[in-house]
Formats: C-alpha cells, structure tokens, sequence
C-alpha cells in the first residue's frame, strides 16, 4: 500500500474522491494534468491496494475512498514513531550522562 501511496498523482486521486465522494474516471481527469486512461490505470493500483473501491452505476464505473487501510496505516506509523521517540530519548539520556561524566 505505501508504494501506491508513493506516487503524487495517487495522493491527488485520493484527496479527490474524499473531496467528491464519489467519482468517475472521467470526472477526476477534469481535474488532473493526465488522460482519462493514466486516472484509470492509477486507480486501478488504489483498487488493488485497496485504497478505493469501485463500482458500476448504470454505463459508468464509480469510485470512493476506502478510509479503513489508510487509517490502520496511519495508527502503524504513530506507534513506530513512538518507538523511535523512546529510543531516541535513550540515546540521549546516555548521551548526556556520558558528557556530564567525561573528563574535560
């Protein structure tokens, strides 16, 4: 999932469909510099991901944002931000002993 989130263009079409709701390929083109098909492709990688979910509504083929994926990838990063805090401050408590101990 981070890789599909590595593209920017992937990012716009998320912020997108959370903006819209609910979208067509077509409708989300309008507003991205690329074709209809590359907004196609590239949800296609969110659908895989599942970031997006679509489905058919008469002719056209709808899309809408899957929140659940990016919250739990979400609540990941802030516990092994936590980690890297605590390990962090470790260090620097070993750091400073080390200083208010070394001979000057």
């Amino acid at each position: 999932m981070l890789t599909a989130l590595a593209d920017p263009t992937r990012r716009d079409l998320l912020e997108l469909l959370s903006v819209h709701g609910e979208a067509t390929a077509t409708v989300l083109a309008d507003d991205l510099p690329i074709s209809r098909q590359a907004v196609a492709q590239h949800l296609a990688v969110l659908d895989e991901v599942g970031l997006v979910m679509g489905h058919r509504q008469g002719r056209e083929h709808r899309f809408v944002v899957c929140p659940e994926p990016l919250d739990e990838t979400a609540r990941w990063m802030a516990q092994l931000s936590q980690q890297w805090d605590r390990r962090l401050r470790a260090i620097q408590r070993i750091a400073e002993a080390a200083h208010r101990v070394s001979p000057k």
